[in-house]
């Protein structure tokens, strides 16, 4: 109590105001500590959604549906400049070539012995992919017994887990 009455010389308040004051400040840094773990909490719930709408099955479904589309379109003008003997320009020369090159993949794969280069002759497989799904197989012990555990790859969804499984094998 000493420490109250030196305190109320000093500033000369009562005892009372004193111990208001203090409620009253005390009250006010709570309020600031309370308000900022909130809004810490609002941002890490925050991140999180941002995480997981980044990439949603449906968006990255519909993006290489696009693909696709511009993929065939671009060989439909090359295949109709072909027909009426126009001369390609450097770009659609070097496309067709491309296009060529790369034959369509028939056959099964097994996936846990596939490297990068194989899995990039899959359609609808490209660098990216085939490296998270090689990432993937590593953080699995380099074995992957089931189809289903695909979905946990980021970009595979339950359209692209049936089309893999035409092409995989998990032996």
């Amino acid at each position: 109590m000493k420490l109250f009455e030196k305190l109320a010389v000093k500033l000369s308040l009562t005892k009372a105001e004193i111990t208001l004051v203090s409620a009253l400040l005390g009250f006010l840094v709570l309020g600031g500590v309370l308000k900022n773990i909130r809004s810490v909490e609002k941002a890490e719930t925050l991140v999180k959604k941002v995480e997981t709408a980044r990439y949603r099955e449906e968006e990255v479904d519909s993006l290489l549906a696009l693909a696709s589309v511009a993929q065939a379109t671009v060989k439909e003008d090359v295949m109709r400049g072909a027909e009426t003997g126009e001369e390609k320009p450097e770009t659609q020369k070097r496309a067709s070539q491309h296009s060529s090159e790369k034959k369509l993949f028939n056959g099964t794969l097994s996936f846990n012995k596939a490297s990068k280069g194989q899995l990039q002759k899959i359609p609808g497989v490209g660098p990216v992919m085939a490296e998270r799904l090689i990432t993937f197989r590593t953080a699995k012990g380099g074995k992957v017994h089931d189809f289903q555990e695909f979905l946990e790859v980021k970009g595979v969804g339950e359209k692209k887990l049936e089309f893999l499984k035409k092409y995989f094998t998990l032996e």
